[in-house]
């Protein structure tokens, strides 16, 4: 029996000393195999990221950069402001809201460098770089049917005096524009649009014209750079 016990112990003990070496050799292969694995899947990773990028560009939100100084004080060149491209499936377009909308019958930009647009798109996208179509921000003063003029640097909706003040008063005007404009009466599906630079915008007092709904990319809602700049950025109130 003393044999017999001796020897089992003695086989336990060996198998007991053997079992670690190939777990040891399979835990110092993982780490190549994952990483294997990993770099093999990394096409994958980065085509289903494009995709996802790509389509919340063009359904759901997008950074737009700031090129001009049309909308000082409220935004200054080189900010960079998220649009929501949802803002309007439920809603029209409020007066005082901040727009994107692009150019009508913009032709191409660029001359057939497939892969050099996709990267500036998605790049513009993050409003890292300037899009390459003509896109415009602008605020909303007109809505469809009003009539619109300028008297005196005053905005008047309809006849009645639109209360915008300067920034030194709490408003959102650089200064006021003592030009003379219209009246003019807003199409139907049309919006009459302003910089809040009023005496340097060019806008739909200009060659800009009237807005049709369809070239409204969105409503601009917050202001993501520079960083000590951030916040958001409401609609304006008006009493009617």
């Amino acid at each position: 029996m003393n044999g017999l016990e001796t020897t089992t112990d003695d086989s336990t003990d060996s198998r007991a000393d053997a079992d670690p070496q190939p777990e040891s050799a399979a835990a110092g292969r993982r780490p190549g195999l994952a990483l294997t694995r990993f770099f093999a899947e990394l096409p994958g990773l980065i085509i289903v990221a494009l995709v996802l990028a790509f389509l919340l560009k063009t359904f759901v939100i997008q950074a737009f950069y700031i090129p001009s100084a049309s909308m000082e004080p409220t935004l200054q060149v080189g900010d960079r402001v998220l649009v929501t491209k949802l803002a309007y499936l439920y809603r029209e377009p409020e007066r005082g809201e901040i727009v994107v909308f692009r150019e009508e019958e913009v032709g191409p930009t660029t001359q057939g460098n497939i892969v050099g647009d996709t990267v500036r798109s998605f790049a513009s996208g993050l409003g890292l770089i300037q899009p390459l179509e003509r896109d415009f921000i602008k605020r909303i003063i007109g809505l469809p049917g009003d009539e619109v003029e300028m008297r005196g640097g005053v905005v008047l909706i309809n006849g009645d005096p639109l209360p915008e003040s300067l920034m030194s008063d709490g408003g959102y005007l650089a200064e006021r524009d003592l030009n003379d404009f219209g009246p003019v009466t807003v199409e139907a599906d049309h919006y009459f649009v302003m910089g809040d630079n009023r005496p340097n915008s060019s806008d739909s007092r200009f060659s800009l014209g009237q807005i049709d709904a369809d070239q409204l990319l969105g409503r601009a809602f917050v202001t993501i750079w520079p960083i000590d700049g951030a916040g958001s950025l409401p609609i304006a109130e008006y009493e009617e």
